[in-house]
């Protein structure tokens, strides 16, 4: 008797839960854990056209490089690079998401997806190794930061252009203006050699 009252019990209950789901009784569902991407330090300010072609010219791209831009936003300098200027391909890297989606739209429509490919992610974390030319728009205090990892990840002979701001003590090869903006160009010195900033 005391078995059959207990299982009495457990099916009341469970029709009672049951009841509480479907006639529309407040049900405690655990909030799953929030993603949360880190934010930004450099806003997101489009590098204007011509300085874009600027500062591909000022780099030399040409067919056989492989382009980086750090910071790449909507994907206009890595889309130039391959589509205007023949590099063989080109990669963006930037910790939005939504600028990586609006990129690979930009890509698609402007015919160059197998030429490129956008990754989302902290560019001090990103693998540049290959890169031949690489690409910067972003603050004089990241621009710092970012100078040992260029200086030690880079082969010697790559080009860095950055757009706007200068990397402190490494003085540039070139600083030219463009449409009222000033670029600048670096080429990696060979590993200790005379050239290579402290």
């Amino acid at each position: 008797m005391k078995r059959f009252t207990l299982v009495l019990a457990l099916v009341a209950g469970a029709t009672a839960s049951a009841q509480g789901i479907t006639t529309g009784q407040s049900v405690q569902v655990p909030e799953p854990p929030e993603l949360t991407t880190p934010a930004p330090e450099v806003p997101y300010v489009p590098t204007p056209e011509d300085a874009v072609e600027g500062m591909l010219k000022l780099a030399g791209v040409k067919p056989g490089d492989v382009v980086y831009d750090l910071g790449s936003g909507d994907g206009r300098i890595v889309i130039s690079a391959v589509k205007n200027h023949g590099a063989m391909r080109a990669v963006g890297v930037d910790i939005n998401p939504e600028r990586i989606a609006e990129a690979n739209t930009n890509a698609r429509r402007a015919g160059v997806q197998d030429k490129v490919e956008f990754r989302q992610g902290d560019l001090f974390d990103a693998d540049i190794g290959e890169a031949t030319v690489v690409t910067l728009y972003l603050l004089p205090s990241v621009n710092e930061r970012l100078k040992p990892k260029l200086l030690s990840e880079l082969k010697p002979g790559t080009r860095i252009v950055s757009h706007g701001f200068d990397m402190g003590d490494w003085k540039p090869e070139q600083q030219v203006q463009e449409g009222g903006r000033t670029l600048y160009l670096w080429v990696v010195p060979e590993r200790g050699g005379a050239g290579a900033p402290r």
